[in-house]
């Protein structure tokens, strides 16, 4: 039934400013509304909706994720926008923190203003 329908996806922020500015500014994705719940953005037709919350925890774990084809290039332009990628002890990251699964697909793990953990990937065919 929800297979053949799209998917809106959902990120927390406790500052609204600071989110457009990197969701909108940083990111590149477009902005199309705020409704006064969330900030509404496209993704490439995908809709996102980033939430006001008072305040909450952010996951320790990837919730939003991006897959690309040339990973190492996306990096480089996400750093040269000023985001900063994780760096995990108990995986070897390269130069760029791109981590390479056994199977050659590859993520580069990085936070948003309110310290939502998102990823870009590069996925083997």
């Amino acid at each position: 039934m929800l297979g053949t329908t799209d998917v809106i996806a959902f990120v927390p922020t406790t500052d609204r400013g600071k989110a457009r500015a990197f969701y909108e500014g940083v990111l590149g994705l477009q902005f199309i509304s705020d409704d006064g719940f969330a900030l509404v953005f496209s993704a490439n037709g995908i809709m996102l909706r980033v939430i006001q919350a008072q305040q909450f925890t952010p996951a320790q774990y990837t919730i939003l994720g991006w897959e690309v084809e040339q990973i190492a290039e996306v990096v480089a332009q996400l750093q040269k926008g000023g985001v900063q990628f994780e760096r995990f002890g108990f995986f070897e990251q390269d130069d760029l923190g791109i981590w390479k699964a056994p199977n050659g697909d590859k993520v580069a793990w990085f936070k948003d203003p309110d310290g939502n953990v998102l990823s870009v990937s590069q996925h083997v065919p």
